[in-house]
């Protein structure tokens, strides 16, 4: 994954559910091994849940094109989108803790 020199410093993190024949396993698996960012959450015969991380949207557009080209994919849906500056992401996350209340 690599910044973009013309754009903000971002992550984008996507899912995406893949439908696809069964004999597309394979060339789907290929995919994910040979690309940056793209991973198999979960799979079955005929359907595959992919996590992506990119630096930009056209990351993510990218791999969505590349999926759909393969051989057997019937359908790429781009089931969540999420975008986040990394200054964000390095900021450390401070949970708090529900409000205690007290009875009278």
């Amino acid at each position: 994954m690599s910044k973009r020199d013309d754009g903000p410093d971002e992550l984008h993190i996507a899912s995406l559910l893949v439908h696809h024949q069964a004999e597309a396993r394979d060339a789907i698996q290929h995919m994910v091994d040979t690309s940056d960012g793209l991973e198999i959450a979960m799979a079955d015969h005929t359907r595959s849940v992919l996590l992506q991380e990119s630096a930009d949207t056209r990351g993510l557009m990218d791999n969505v094109d590349r999926l759909r080209d393969l051989p057997g994919v019937v359908s790429v849906n781009l089931v969540y989108h999420h975008v986040e500056s990394r200054a964000e992401l390095e900021q450390p996350h401070i949970q708090q803790s529900p409000a205690i209340r007290s009875r009278p």
